[in-house]
């Protein structure tokens, strides 16, 4: 006991040296400031815009990802895949959040190469200004949401707008519409998928509830029966295969 003891106070004697020295020695401690002064010409106006601008598409970059792209569609069928089957956290958020973003950069990945091409690098190469190339980075983001959309919806927010003019090519809507539009047309194609995802599910769970009861077995959820079916039943089926191939192949 004597010597824990004796071995405390030297392990705290030496702390304490320690943290005497540490107090007397200077610690240099970065600072940082943020100013704001007198433009000097114009360009540096111009350049701090550009940066607002850049800070702030970075900002709404997760929605203009989950909402100009494929995200939605893909999401939303695995969704309804998930609870089709009976389980409705199997697999996880964080695994079904990461399939869609992968598929969706497979499917945007046309439109991501040709607004690199022609948006991108020629404004790193300082051949294009910071304008014309989201113009150039505009229209083919631009195509692809117009050929997912339905024309209904597209021609709803167009009278929703009320233009004075009613667009006479699909250069002359603006974005602003094309965007709701797409959006309304993606959840209305997810649905129509889920409902056929749910179809043969639903059948199962019909047959394995009416066999329950004309055996008499009423305090048995049918649920816990009809899980391992439904799950021998996609898995036999090659569901996975089946079900992102289907949804890769519906983008246009």
């Amino acid at each position: 006991m004597w010597r824990r003891g004796h071995n405390w106070c030297i392990l705290l004697l030496l702390l304490g040296i320690t943290a005497s020295v540490w107090a007397q020695t200077p610690v240099a401690v970065p600072r940082v400031s943020v100013q704001v002064g007198t433009a000097q010409s114009p360009k540096d106006v111009a350049v701090t815009l550009q940066v607002l601008i850049l800070m702030t598409l970075l900002t709404l970059a997760p929605a203009f990802l989950i909402m100009t792209t494929a995200f939605t569609r893909i999401v939303v069928v695995l969704a309804f895949l998930r609870t089709a089957i009976g389980t409705p956290t199997i697999p996880p958020n964080q695994v079904l959040i990461g399939l869609s973003l992968f598929l969706t950069f497979f499917v945007m990945a046309p439109v991501f190469d040709e607004i690199n091409q022609n948006a991108l690098q020629p404004y790193l190469n300082n051949r294009l200004s910071f304008q014309q190339a989201l113009r150039n980075a505009e229209k083919p983001l631009r195509a692809f949401m117009l050929r997912q959309t339905y024309e209904k919806d597209l021609q709803l927010f167009i009278n929703l707008s009320k233009p004075k003019q009613p667009p006479r090519t699909p250069d002359d809507v603006p974005t602003t519409v094309i965007i709701p539009a797409f959006i309304l047309s993606e959840l209305k194609t997810a649905f129509i998928i889920g409902f056929y995802i749910y179809i043969p599910f639903l059948i199962i769970d019909m047959f394995v509830a009416s066999t329950l009861m004309s055996m008499g077995m009423m305090m048995l959820p049918p649920i816990v029966i009809s899980l391992p079916f439904k799950l021998l039943v996609f898995i036999m089926a090659n569901g996975w295969t089946l079900l992102i191939g289907s949804l890769v192949a519906g983008f246009k």
